[in-house]
Parts: C-alpha cells; structure tokens; sequence
C-alpha cells in the first residue's frame, strides 16, 4: 500500500489566549490517499477548520497553549518543524481554497500578477484558468478581484491552489456563498482534480455535498472524529449518534413544510398555524428598473449602462412571505436594497406601507453588528430612554435569546445568537416589512434550521411582510408561500412555494432544482 498523502495521528490542540485554554482537538486521527477526496463534516464549532489549519501550520502561536501528535504530509512531519520548512510544506506540498475568496485575493493587484506570485508561469496559469472553465483566461488574469463573480473568483482560488501541484489541496466550506449551479460546477471542478492524483480534504457542513462529492467521510464532533468511513456507507448507515442528528437535521426539497424544522432537543413538532394574510400590501414593487454603469467603455470612453433589475413587478401582503431566488448576479440583493431604500430606482414605483422603514437582516451577521458596542446598546440605538431596557428585554426574548446577553460583545456570542440579535435590532422598531439578505447562507444545517424557524414564527405572530433572498430553493421553500425566480434582472417565473418546486414553468427554474444536492437513505439522488 503506498504511502497516504497525509497522516493525522492522535492530534491534540488546547488553544485560548487568556489563562485557561479550551481543549480544541481531542486526538484526531485520519488519513487522506492520492487521488482521494475525503469530505469533513461537522456543525460549526465542531474543529473542522482548526485541522485544516494545522495542517498547515497556520494555527496561530500566540493562541496554541498545547499541540501535540502527528501530522505527516508526503512523509514531512508538521508538528514541531521548523518555520523554513512550514513554510517549505505550504509552498509546495499543501494548498488551500478559503470559503471567502475576496478576502484571500489582493484587491490591488491583477489576478495574473497573484498567480505569478503563487510561482505560476503565465502559460500554466492560462492553462489552470482554462481547465477551472473561466471563459477568456488572458482576460481574467488581466482583471481585479472585484470585476469578477462570486463563483469565478473561487475558481481563480482553485487555478492558484492547482499551478503549484500540491499533494493535498484543503478546501474549506469553498461552495458555502455560492449559488446551486455555480456550487455544482465548483464541485465538478473539485471531482476532476482525481485524475491529478492531489488528495482533497474538503471541509464542509453539507452532508449532501459531502455524499455526492467525496470517497469518505469523516464527521467531525467536539474536537473529536466520530465517524469515519465510506461516503454510502456514512448515509446509508452511520454508526454514530451525532452522524443520525445530523442526517436528521438536513433539509431539502421534500423536508415537510407543514411544520417547523426538527432541531437538538425538539421532540413532537406541532404543525405552523394558518397564516392569517393581511388584505392590504406591505411591500409593492411596480415595473422597477435599475441600471449600472459597468458595461464595456463607449466611443467616447464611457462606460455603457447595464440593465440590472428589468421592470420587476412584486408585491408582498401582510403576514405573507415571498422568496426571491436566482444565482449570482440576477439583481437580488440590488432589488431588496431598492426595497428597504438603500437604492434608487431608475424607473418604477416603490411602495412600502407603515411608518417604520423596512429591516434588513443581512447575510453576515457578525459583520453587520458594531464588534466594540454591547449588544443591548445596538437593540436600542435610538429608542426613548425611559422604555429602552424593557423594549431591548423584551426583543431579545422573542428571537430566544436570555436578556441577560444585552451586556455581551458580538464576539461573545455564536453565529446564530449573532444573528438571532441582528432579528431583535429589526423587530425593535415594530416594521410591516423584515427584508432577510441570505441570512442563513453561511450556517451548518442545525443553526439554519434554528433561524428558520424563528423568522417563520415570528412573521406569522407579528403579521410582518417578509422578502426573503436566497440561493437555496430548499429553504425557500420551506419558509415561503410564494417564490419568485430572478434571472438576469427579469421574473422568470413566480407563484406557490410547492407549485414552482413540484412544477417549475422555466427552463431557468429547472436547471436550479436540477442542481440541488438531493440527499437518501442510499446517498445522494
């Protein structure tokens, strides 16, 4: 049998920069072959990033109070070496593709100069840009970061990563921003690096992705692997109980919509009370134009308009809540921004009803609060002194967050508490309309399972119009009465939730439930 292309042997991490350090990784031990792409499971907190990172040598010193093991990659031992060969390791043996390739690239220099960098020959690094189907590579290595997509941005990471040849490439939650077709061609992408005989350690929350991707699977659970074996055989029948709950806790385009999402410690789930729909509308959008100037420079060196949003027609009752779905690029954060107000549109009519303007709650939850503010004082920011801490209690009761957390710093809380108080700062000010951009796009499936009950529940009990963007027809679906489909700036398609997944009218709508990750008993359908 020949040597694996890394062995990870009773890794044991303590980390914390205060006096008492938290056991991270509690005796991790896996391999990963040539040629085979193994898929890491686990929800968030659970250790999957800190492996990648020590894997690379990359967990931050000032942090580490305790790491012990062994990690051999291509035979050179990790733990303990040297910053000359650290450094030597991730020059040429291991690569990584981050979740947030923005924030990996240089957004002041030319995607052809940062692959020059990456010790890239301009012919290899056109033939890597090539094979990661980027249209026009000489293109592409001439453009900046910021003129590129979402998904052509993450597949310049994988040209980066691959010109090198490394022997184990670690891509780390690489499809968790993108939308279903571009997710499916990156992940197309990801199968093909087989045949370059580069092990894959992919990192992810998706046990569908993981399923239809990778040979095994690893599940990852408080620092520890608690399951390790063949992907069919992990579905099909995992032998741990942490595996189970999150088999159960993964929904897709045939979850029950009747009643809310399973979660740790529900036991019977009562179905959602009728949604009582107000007579009038919360939110009208009347043949909304919008334009850009980021088309091609004119005669006269000007840039050409582009049509980002084509006479958009969309109104949304009170208590009713429209999902707005489309890949990358379609307009729909710009319509949602022209929503809440943030925009202008060139042409239209907007309509909101209500005094208070309509709440976003953003994608980025921890991006979106002030990191040095208490988070009562953003509940409250602006509300009458004399009622403000009972209105910030009263908030943070209704999202299931404890009163008490009014006094805590973001980076004091979870993801989903982070994002659970981003809800109570919009529910505060009482709107008629709660606009959600992406809000669980980044989440493992127990969080996103968790805020999709909240803003289910708390739309139906407050009356509130709610537009929901997402990528992710499952949880439209799931949280939605209606959808409406968005491509390239126009409507393609709207009507009842299950009607446009049970029946889609569009050719576009049918290649976006054509690539959603369908998960069975027998693996991915």
């Amino acid at each position: 049998m020949t040597e694996p292309v890394v062995s990870v042997r009773d890794l044991v991490a303590d980390l914390g920069r205060e006096a008492e350090a938290t056991r991270v990784l509690g005796g991790v031990s896996f391999a990963v072959g040539a040629g085979e792409i193994v898929a890491l499971v686990g929800e968030s907190g659970s250790g999957k990033s800190t492996i990648g990172k020590a894997l690379q040598g990359l967990l931050p010193q000032d942090a580490v109070r305790h790491l012990s093991g062994s990690v051999r990659i291509d035979g050179t031992e990790v733990i303990g070496a040297d910053p000359r060969t650290l450094r030597d390791v991730r020059r040429r043996l291991v690569r990584a593709v981050p979740q947030n390739p923005m924030g990996a690239l240089n957004p002041t220099m030319t995607i052809g100069r940062q692959l020059a960098e990456s010790g890239a020959a301009r012919d290899d690094a056109e033939t890597w840009l090539a094979r990661t189907g980027l249209p026009d590579p000489r293109r592409i290595l001439a453009a900046y970061p910021h003129r590129l997509s979402g998904g052509q941005r993450q597949r310049v990471m994988i040209a980066m990563a691959m010109v090198a040849r490394p022997r184990l490439l670690i891509a780390d939650e690489p499809t968790t921003a993108l939308d279903v077709t571009v997710q499916a061609q990156i992940l197309d992408l990801v199968a093909s690096l087989r045949s370059e005989g580069t092990g894959v350690l992919f990192v992810t929350h998706d046990l569908g992705i993981a399923a239809g991707l990778a040979n095994r699977i690893l599940v990852c659970h408080r620092g520890q692997i608690v399951e390790d074996g063949p992907a069919a055989q992990v579905i099909r029948a995992p032998r741990a109980a942490y595996s189970r709950a999150l088999l159960r806790a993964r929904f897709d385009l045939s979850t029950d919509r009747s009643r809310p999402l399973p979660t740790a410690g529900t036991a019977e789930i009562a179905p959602w009370p009728p949604v009582a729909k107000g007579k009038s509308w919360a939110l009208e959008l009347y043949r909304v134009v919008k334009h850009f100037p980021a088309g091609p420079r004119g005669r006269w060196g000007r840039r050409q308009p582009v049509r980002v949003l084509d006479g958009i027609d969309l109104r949304i009752a009170a208590g009713e809540c429209v999902a707005l779905v489309g890949e990358s690029g379609s307009g729909k954060s710009t319509l949602l921004r022209i929503a809440a107000g943030l925009e202008t549109a060139d042409a239209g009519d907007v309509s909101r009803s209500g005094s208070v303007p309509p709440q976003v709650v953003f994608q980025d939850a921890v991006g979106a609060l002030t990191p040095w503010l208490p988070i009562g004082a953003q509940i409250g920011e602006g509300l009458p002194r004399d009622t403000r801490d009972t209105c910030i209690a009263e908030a943070l009761r209704e999202v299931g967050l404890d009163p008490a957390l009014a006094a805590a710093l973001p980076s004091e809380l979870s993801g989903g508490q982070c994002q659970r108080a981003c809800v109570a700062r919009a529910l505060i000010r009482k709107p008629s309309v709660l606009l959600c951009d992406e809000p669980i796009s980044a989440m493992d499936v127990s969080l996103a399972a968790q805020v999709l009950n909240l803003l289910n529940d708390i739309r139906r009990r407050a009356g509130l119009g709610m537009l929901f963007v997402t990528h992710d027809l499952a949880a439209a679906r799931l949280i939605a009465d209606r959808i409406a489909v968005l491509d390239k700036g126009r409507l393609v398609e709207e009507g009842p939730s299950e009607e446009v997944v049970t029946s889609p009218r569009a050719a576009y709508t049918e290649q976006l439930l054509a690539a959603v990750p369908r998960l069975s008993r027998e693996g991915l359908a």
